[in-house]
Parts: structure tokens; C-alpha cells; sequence
């Protein structure tokens, strides 16, 4: 636990893992299918870690390839805005593109249309992820959907390698997604084994489910790999709060309810505000409250990027809500 608080301490974080754009119906209510008008920002479940990082006062660097089109630029250009480091962007041309997200700020219905045709992310090699200096950072974040597809599954194990060399802690989103995995059984296969090799894992009750091989076996998955001296792992259960393994101790905690206008984005935010709550020395179950803090403002906002907040927003969130809940 140590090794792993000292390193999220030095608040800088190299990113593994893609970046796309989003797409979002405007106004606020407006359906896909109808819309005349939508917005367009950063997208991608690590981008979007990154962008989290950077509000709340964070260094991060993100690790991934992206298109040489006008969609890969404007990508490119969103994670400088929000202050990520991009210079470990590799670009890519010919066919390959990067992700594209269509969706809507409603809950009923909710409608999410994910385009990933020759993923321009899955593109990541060894030498990219060799060109890093892992000292420079105090943690080596990664969201699953990296290990969907080769090259980047084995360049992202070579990735945790160096981590490992450089003596610094590994974070997992396990973050799966269906749709890009060539089985259930590899997915589960290969989301493990790198579950194995982290030392904070981040998932929600469907996902450790599906790792153990049914949703009613999650929470001992958990449990399971909890055992391990010094690893943490982070059991999401959506309005029923989290429960936080470590160090042989189950922290519950809630939620903070809002008025929700879209369900995307949560996790994302969640582990931005854990993060950088640990790095400002807030102890394990408060910087687990922040997370979901920073969970229930993008619920509440349309888009993801754009709807994390900075610290000041965060600050005045938990002085003006009630809560949170208790699970």
C-alpha cells in the first residue's frame, strides 16, 4: 500500500490507452436520431482520464496513436487544451481512425453509437511504449479496451514491465467493452491476468462479474485479488456506492445523488478525483468519496471531457450537496 500511495503521491501519470471524439446532441435532451445540432469535444475512456487529471491539478501524459486526419488534429489539439502531455502521441496514416462517439444527454433510452473501424489505439507497439521515461512519473495508468487487440495488448504488458522496472505502481480501469474483443473467454482471460499484475484496480460489479465468470461471483473476485500485501481494489456498485478493498479492510461508501443527464463518463471522473484526492493526502475513503464526487458532476453535465470539473468546481460541489449516501 505504501509503494502504491507514494507513487499517486508525486501526482504525475503517464496514460495508456485511446483518445476520440465525441459527438453529443445539443440541447441538453435532444435525441441522436433527431438532433439538428451537436457538440463536439474530447473523448476515450484514458483521454478522458487524462483531461480529468489536468482539471484537478494533475500532470499527465497519454500513451496512444492517433489518425493523421482532421478527426486525429482535433484530438490532438482538445488533450493540449486540457494540458496533457501529448508528446508520447504517435500519428498514424492510411485507414486507420480513431474512435468516434455519438450520443445524447438523456438517461431514458440513452443511446450511445461507438464507430471503431481499424482502431488507429490498438496501433501501439513496443517501441512506442519504450520511448517513455517511466521515472518521470509516479504511476502508470491503463484502461482495459488497450488489451482488446494486438499490437497494443502485448506492447501495453511491455509496458508494465518497464512500470515495474522503474519501480512505480500500475493502475487498471478494467473499462470492458464488449464490442471490441474477439471472445468473452479472451477478454476474461487476458482483463485477469492484467488485473494480476496491478497494484489498484478499478472496476464496476458486471465487470469483476464477468472476470470471475458470473456477475454473483464479482465481489469475491475482488476479495481474491485484494489478497495480494499492498494491492487495492476498488469494487463499484453504482448507486449502491463502492466497496474498497485494502490493506485486509472493506471501506464502504455512497454516493452523492444528483439529477442525472447522461450515464457516461463516470468512470472516467471517478478516477480522477480518486487519484488526485490521494496525491492532496486525503486518506483512502475520502479520496474514494471524491471519486464519486467527480462521478456525479459528469452525470449531471453533458459531455465527458468538458464536464469534468477543476478543483474549485469539485470544492464547491461537496460544500453544496448533501451526502454521500451510505451504501
Amino acid at each position: 500500500m505504501d509503494f502504491l500511495i507514494e507513487g499517486i503521491r508525486k501526482n504525475s501519470f503517464v496514460v495508456l490507452g485511446r483518445a476520440g471524439m465525441d459527438m453529443f446532441a445539443d440541447p441538453v435532451g435532444a435525441r441522436a436520431d433527431t438532433a439538428e445540432t451537436f457538440r463536439s469535444d474530447l473523448g476515450g475512456s484514458s483521454a478522458n482520464i487524462c483531461a480529468g487529471l489536468c482539471k484537478l491539478g494533475a500532470q499527465s501524459a497519454l500513451v496512444t496513436s492517433v489518425s493523421d486526419d482532421a478527426v486525429g488534429r482535433f484530438c490532438t489539439n482538445r488533450l493540449k487544451y486540457y494540458g496533457v502531455d501529448t508528446q508520447y502521441l504517435k500519428i498514424l496514416s492510411g485507414e486507420y481512425r480513431i474512435s468516434l462517439a455519438v450520443y445524447e444527454s438523456v438517461i431514458e433510452d440513452f443511446q450511445l453509437v461507438i464507430y471503431r473501424n481499424n482502431a488507429v489505439d490498438f496501433q501501439v507497439t513496443n517501441e512506442d511504449v519504450d520511448r517513455v521515461k517511466y521515472s518521470n512519473f509516479g504511476a502508470l495508468i491503463t484502461a482495459g479496451t488497450v488489451f482488446a487487440a494486438e499490437p497494443s495488448r502485448g506492447s501495453t504488458f511491455r509496458a508494465f514491465e518497464n512500470a515495474r522496472a522503474a519501480k512505480i505502481p500500475i493502475i487498471f480501469d478494467i473499462d470492458y467493452r464488449p464490442y471490441s474483443w474477439p471472445s468473452p473467454e479472451v477478454a476474461a482471460e487476458v482483463l485477469s491476468c492484467a488485473g494480476e499484475q496491478s497494484d489498484l484496480i478499478v472496476g464496476n460489479e458486471e465487470e469483476f462479474g464477468f472476470m470471475a465468470g458470473g456477475i454473483e461471483k464479482g465481489i469475491n473476485k475482488a476479495r481474491d485479488l485484494a489478497a495480494r500485501p499492498g494491492r487495492t481494489v476498488i469494487y463499484k456498485m453504482g448507486e449502491k456506492g463502492a466497496i474498497t478493498f485494502s490493506d485486509g479492510q472493506e471501506i464502504h461508501t455512497g454516493i452523492y445523488p444528483v439529477k442525472a443527464l447522461k450515464p457516461n463518463g463516470a468512470g472516467d471522473s471517478f478516477m480522477a478525483g480518486l487519484l488526485t484526492g490521494i496525491a492532496k493526502e486525503h486518506g483512502l475513503r475520502e479520496a474514494v468519496l471524491r471519486g464519486s464526487a467527480c462521478a456525479s458532476i459528469v452525470v449531471a453535465n453533458p459531455g465527458c471531457a468538458p464536464a469534468m470539473p477543476t478543483t474549485e468546481k469539485l470544492e464547491e460541489f461537496l460544500a453544496s450537496h448533501a451526502g454521500p449516501t451510505h451504501s
